[in-house]
């Protein structure tokens, strides 16, 4: 009898187990497929935009309306650079982006130190302006910070874009605060044994176990100075003085578009950004998640 009845239970149980198997197989299967349509879907605007900077302006708006040209041609891409300093206003883009990702990054990493570590009269309603400050608008703020900005004579220049957003950075704090939470206290007491001050345990013990969140907070500060549009546009008034989304602004005309022209001179001004996110991500996602983490 037994000798029967063990493989029957066996089999049972391999069944049991192959119909249980399949259900997570499934639901995979269907997450991956939704997945998929929402990445084509996020993806179709980026491919309308490259491919029809290679289009004539008559195939834009061609009904009913194709993805690719059919006569490709690269006047778009000569109007654009031809009718735009987009030299001067790459190395604008960037030496501002990379100007107040580093001074951002380092006052960032201060003020969620001094949050997290040391004990001052009044830390905690402090914090909670900070986080305030994150819900207000930037365009709110754009009058008072324009008359300071004309106090001190920056109108018209670059410090106008970069000293401001380089000393304050609410969500840098916010997330280098979080992770410095997590870090044991331990580490910190041995070296105050050694002899080590706040500064020297700041430099030598905190900062390199940052190493993943400032990446991830880098590289956000990075694609939002790269992209801003708002704050070059009221500030700056010089064409020599413009950042790249100022310059694509210029292809844009009151009752008549450069299309072409347009879509090419987003798409120069869009690919380095997808590049370095393409590289990056794994780096946002760890720094995200692992100071999302920290209580």
């Amino acid at each position: 009898m037994s000798t029967f009845s063990n493989p029957i239970s066996r089999a049972v149980t391999t069944a049991k187990g192959a119909s249980g198997s399949g259900r997570p197989a499934r639901r995979r299967l269907l997450l991956h497929a939704v997945l998929v349509v929402c990445a084509i879907g996020m993806a179709l605007p980026f491919a309308w935009m490259l491919f029809s900077s290679f289009k004539p302006l008559g195939e834009i708006f061609m009904q009913p309306p194709k993805l690719l040209p059919q006569d490709w041609t690269e006047q778009g891409y000569r109007t654009a650079l031809g009718g735009a300093d987009f030299v001067r206003g790459f190395w604008n883009s960037t030496y501002i982006a990379l100007t107040v990702t580093a001074v951002s990054l380092l006052t960032s990493a201060m003020a969620a130190y001094a949050f997290a570590r040391i004990d001052f009269w009044g830390r905690r309603p402090l914090f909670m302006v900070f986080l305030a400050t994150m819900m207000v608008p930037g365009q709110l703020t754009i009058i008072p910070l324009y008359i300071i900005m004309g106090w001190l004579g920056w109108v018209d220049t670059h410090a106008a874009i970069i000293v401001p957003p380089a000393l304050f950075n609410a969500f840098g704090v916010f997330l280098l605060r979080q992770y410095i939470k997590g870090i044991p206290r331990e580490l910190e007491e041995a070296a105050q044994l050694d002899g080590a001050g706040r500064v020297r345990t700041f430099v030598t013990i905190i900062l390199p176990l940052l190493r993943t969140p400032l990446t991830a907070l880098g590289i956000f500060t990075f694609l939002a100075q790269w992209n801003n549009f708002f704050f070059p546009l009221i500030f700056l008034n010089s064409s020599d003085k413009f950042t790249l989304p100022l310059l694509v602004n210029q292809f844009k005309g009151q009752y008549v578009s450069d299309w072409p022209a347009l879509m090419a001179a987003t798409t120069l001004l869009a690919a380095p950004m997808l590049i370095v996110f393409a590289f990056a991500q794994r780096q946002i996602v760890e720094g995200i998640a692992l100071s999302g983490s920290k209580s």
